[in-house]
């Protein structure tokens, strides 16, 4: 519970109308309350910390001046939400985010009625923002809706989608202006530091007053705004413009610009957004903050601080120091360096994900060889296909669930026209913490009906490495898959030995039943093998299977049970099923997977366990469909 001693303000605060009966001269204090709580707070729990810092302000702006949740505030990606949740009903239980039980780290609709749209992947918020604003006019319907999105988000597509639309309605025929206020929070940063035009653009904005006040008084005077006069004006006023601020893009798609202004002067930030509230038709709000304001500590480095583990807040994040055993994310930033080394072709693709998808070291050490494309996972995919016409060698970084984003852009632009581009899948399958929104559950099935794809699951460190290099050296698309964090702790090899394509591993020769296992259940399924007798396989290919094999074991064998981190339906087990009936081989198939439905968040080993693919999970899987395999078994060797 909260100390209102020490925080006297926030604990009156329970929900956003408690916020509504301080006077406004008394929100100064209460952000710097809020800011120390949530500081505190986040270094108890862990959790997105920098972004939630630099929106103090703007968060008490927003629930103190608009009568949230009846007003729709929609907060784009959701990193900066947690100031957010302390002030609509969550302040308490802050401490829990990311745990099994606790809050979720994003808004999220079934958790409260203030989170209006569930958001993890970016640049939605003005879509859905939009979309609330459109179905609310045409009920007549007068509340206010404001989206809230960062600049690293505006780098999408689609935030220019919806920027487009909703500019471009009042020229449509009976189509009214929707009421739309679009708050843009400039902090030069995503996770990493943002880049593209897009953001030098922004950079360079600068705000006037004089032209803000000049602008609204002749709309005023001169009324219809499809009259020729005022049409002759508002060119004027555009190329005047020019000379205040260097780039008219949001005027020019049809947005009231305002700013930029100070998003950490309470003063000034209401006081624009008062003047904002009264207007109509899509605005623009520009507001200058900083991720990790009033933390010195996150100022200094907002990329470490953008999401930590527990940490002193006295001392800050220390590193643990010692050998630390390499995630898959390592080895893959490993091998890519060295690859690059070997093949002046190769050429890495990242949609801002440089750190989470180990490319630090590749950007320094080959810098013109690095092609970060912002928020963009549909450019990134065809900007892959394009280099792969000219004869270079792309490697496209990237998580499972951002890859959903570009699935277009890989069936249509790689894979039907079988071009040469490595698809490293990094977060495939249980996540965790993070929740649905960022698990990699569904990748197996959505690469695996793709023709002309090469599907690879690794098992291990190693076999990771050396699928990614069958992968590249494989001439047409294909995808190495790998799950967040480490592995089994197998040595990594340095060589750029590749595998055989197409062929999986027999690990253990046993009787009755064999466990064809997918990728990191591997390990859990070769100690029920040695517990039960059974035979094990590693897989290691979604895409093709390894047919003859499969064959043999059927031969053999009185059941199989395929095992993935990846939802049944439609997974790899489903693809040793088509093949048995494409066979005619009818054989008992016990298919164990991730269950049909989202999961919440929590740790990746409670949700493994949760669904069954734990070693505990797994053998007693088995023993309901096979019961007398309790009984004791002949020993049997591993291969």
């Amino acid at each position: 519970m909260i100390d209102p001693q020490r925080f006297p303000r926030l604990a009156r605060i329970a929900v956003p109308a408690d916020l509504r009966h301080f006077p406004e001269e008394d929100l100064p204090a209460i952000a710097d309350e809020l800011r120390a709580y949530l500081i505190e707070q986040v270094a108890q729990s862990g959790g997105h910390f920098g972004a939630g810092l630099g929106v103090i302000e703007l968060t008490i702006a927003l629930h103190w001046l608009y009568e949230t949740p009846v007003d729709r505030l929609v907060w784009d990606v959701g990193h900066q939400c947690y100031p957010h949740k302390i002030l609509t009903g969550r302040r308490d239980q802050i401490h829990t985010v990311k745990q099994a039980d606790g809050i979720a780290p994003f808004p999220k609709r079934e958790e409260s009625e203030y989170d209006t749209f569930g958001v993890g992947h970016s640049s939605t918020s003005i879509s859905a923002a939009l979309g609330m604003a459109i179905a609310l006019q045409r009920a007549g319907d007068e509340r206010k809706v404001i989206a809230v999105i960062g600049d690293g988000a505006m780098t999408a597509g689609m935030a220019f989608e919806a920027l487009a639309h909703a500019g471009g309605m009042g020229a449509e025929a009976d189509a009214a202006e929707p009421n739309l206020l679009v708050i843009l929070n400039d902090n030069q940063m995503s996770i990493s530091e943002n880049v593209g035009g897009v953001t030098r653009m922004l950079g360079r904005l600068t705000g006037s007053r004089t032209l803000n006040a000049l602008r609204e008084g002749g709309k005023k005077l001169l009324g219809d705004k499809r009259k020729p006069a005022a049409r002759f004006v508002k060119r004027w006023e555009e190329h005047w413009k020019g000379m205040f601020v260097p780039s008219t893009f949001f005027e020019e798609v049809g947005f009231h610009y305002t700013g930029p202004i100070d998003g950490h002067d309470l003063d000034a930030l209401l006081g624009a957004m008062k003047t904002l509230k009264t207007l109509k038709g899509p605005q623009l709000l520009h507001i200058i903050t900083t991720k990790g304001k009033g933390y010195e500590l996150a100022e200094g480095d907002q990329i470490g601080y953008h999401a930590v583990s527990p940490f002193d807040p006295s001392m800050g994040l220390v590193s643990k120091g010692g050998a630390k055993k390499p995630t898959y994310t390592d080895v893959f930033g490993d091998w890519l360096c060295d690859m690059a080394a070997a093949d002046d072709k190769l050429l890495a693709i990242t949609p801002a994900m440089r750190e989470g998808s180990g490319l630090v070291r590749f950007s320094k050490e080959y810098p013109q060889r690095y092609f970060d494309v912002a928020i963009a996972e549909q450019h990134a995919v065809t900007l892959a296909a394009g280099m792969a016409c000219e004869g270079a060698k792309p490697v496209v970084a990237i998580y499972s669930t951002f890859l959903q984003r570009g699935y277009d852009q890989l069936v249509h632009d790689v894979a039907i026209q079988d071009l040469d581009v490595l698809f490293a899948i990094d977060r495939g399958g249980v996540v965790g913490p993070d929740g649905a929104t960022h698990a990699g559950n569904l990748d197996l099935s959505y690469l695996r009906c793709v023709p002309n794809m090469l599907v690879m699951a690794p098992s291990d460190e190693d076999e990771c490495r050396k699928l990614l290099s069958t992968g590249y050296r494989h001439p047409g698309p294909a995808a190495v898959r790998y799950p967040r964090g480490t592995g089994p702790g197998v040595a990594v090899q340095a060589t750029l030995d590749t595998l055989p394509i197409g062929k999986a591993e027999l690990r253990r020769r046993g009787s009755r039943v064999a466990l064809l296992a997918f990728g990191a259940i591997v390990p859990a399924a070769e100690k029920v093998g040695a517990e039960l007798g059974l035979s094990v396989v590693n897989m290691r290919f979604v895409k093709p299977l390894d047919r003859a094999l499969i064959l043999d074991l059927a031969k053999h064998h009185e059941g199989f049970v395929t095992l993935e981190d990846n939802v049944v339906a439609g997974g790899a087990g489903s693809g040793v099923a088509e093949l048995l009936a494409a066979e005619g081989i009818a054989m008992s198939i016990l298919h164990l997977g991730l269950p049909d439905e989202f999961q919440h968040h929590a740790s990746r080993e409670q949700l493994l366990a949760e669904a069954g693919l734990d070693v505990d999970g797994i053998r007693a899987a088995v023993l309901r469909r096979w019961p007398s395999l309790a009984e004791p078994q002949p020993r049997s060797a591993a291969v």
